[in-house]
């Protein structure tokens, strides 16, 4: 018998996209799986669209808005799954994607063996995803992998992973108290529990991204800042709990420095926190700097007035090319989810 796999998707308001995501769950030529789709409270159709794949083995169950993370620790709950395969409801697999991963794990896996694949990005246009090899993609150590990603600012989308159900019992639910990064911490978890990492090629993730509406976006909330800074002190304790290491140390800095314009000036308070966890690591901090195009406007109006025009001119400059994307997409028309097979 062929192990289960469970596809496990939370979702909220994702009506318009929901469809093409369980298409491309139900295309999986991975034989033995479940897909189970936790609706997050969603004001709109989301449930409807999805209960519209009832027929075809999609179980679909509703909660109360609590977040994405509770949505996953209740789907995780119902799953049966030896296998968990998340994903996000406007994402997509190619339909190899599982059968890829298993393929890489062989016939008698080992259950502490975690396995990623490559992902590319789009916007409306899934076919024209671009697929960017880093660093992580290949096989790794726990500690490797977490140093690069620290060292170069790369991450693995969450639909990349595939995780034995013993691996996701010993790293325990989503962190709930998280508003952003709570993949990244949590697949932190993930692989401090686990042997090494196995990269899949042939398997792929299109992952849509959505800009400022993105549970990973920052922007200037108070409460997004605080979740943020708690996911980044969790990292650099995974990480120093495997290895503390000099390189593990310096990346944890580099980690830290990257992430720092994020609450520069708006919060001197978890500013100077970074600044103290940057010196217990052997480190030091520099105080982040204006690209050259807004260097005169901070001279005239000061940092946190150019910062903000900074962000504000890049969310239009997103606007305009997603708008573009989407215009284009709609002259196309809908390609069939069928495609990503080539």
């Amino acid at each position: 018998m062929r192990p289960l796999v469970s596809i496990l998707i939370p979702a909220f308001k994702a009506q318009e996209w929901i469809g093409d995501t369980l298409r491309s769950a139900i295309a999986q030529t991975w034989p033995n799986k479940e897909i189970i789709v936790v609706d997050d409270g969603s004001p709109d159709g989301t449930a409807e669209a999805a209960r519209r794949f009832s027929s075809q083995g999609v179980q679909v169950f509703t909660q109360q808005n609590q977040g994405a993370a509770a949505a996953r620790n209740m789907a995780f709950s119902l799953s049966h799954g030896d296998y968990i395969q998340w994903l996000d409801a406007d994402d997509l697999l190619s339909p190899k994607k599982i059968s890829s991963q298993m393929d890489v794990l062989g016939e008698n896996p080992d259950k502490r063996t975690l396995v990623s694949s490559g992902w590319g990005q789009f916007m409306y246009r899934y076919h024209h995803a671009k697929f960017i090899p880093t660093d992580l993609w290949r096989d790794l150590t726990a500690v490797e992998w977490m140093q690069i990603a620290m060292e170069q600012n790369l991450h693995m989308q969450t639909a990349t992973w595939l995780v034995s159900r013993e691996l996701t019992e010993a790293a325990g639910p989503w962190n709930t108290k998280l508003l952003g990064d709570d993949d990244g911490e949590y697949f932190g978890r993930i692989m401090m529990q686990s042997s090494r990492i196995r990269f899949a090629p042939e398997a792929k993730v299109f992952y849509r991204a959505s800009g400022a509406s993105s549970l990973s976006y920052i922007g200037r909330s108070n409460k997004k800042m605080e979740a943020q800074f708690l996911s980044m002190k969790l990292h650099v304790d995974a990480l120093l709990s495997l290895e503390n290491s000099a390189r593990s140390r310096a990346a944890c800095v580099t980690y830290l420095q990257t992430w720092l314009h994020n609450f520069y000036p708006e919060r001197p308070d978890l500013v100077e926190q970074f600044l103290q966890m940057a010196a217990q690591l052997g480190g030091q901090l520099e105080i982040p700097r204006l690209s050259w195009k807004y260097s005169w406007m901070e001279a005239l109006f000061g940092w946190g007035l150019a910062k903000q025009a900074q962000v504000f001119l890049r969310r239009v400059r997103w606007s305009c090319v997603r708008g573009w994307d989407k215009m284009l997409f709609r002259i196309e028309g809908r390609k069939a989810v069928g495609y990503l097979a080539s």
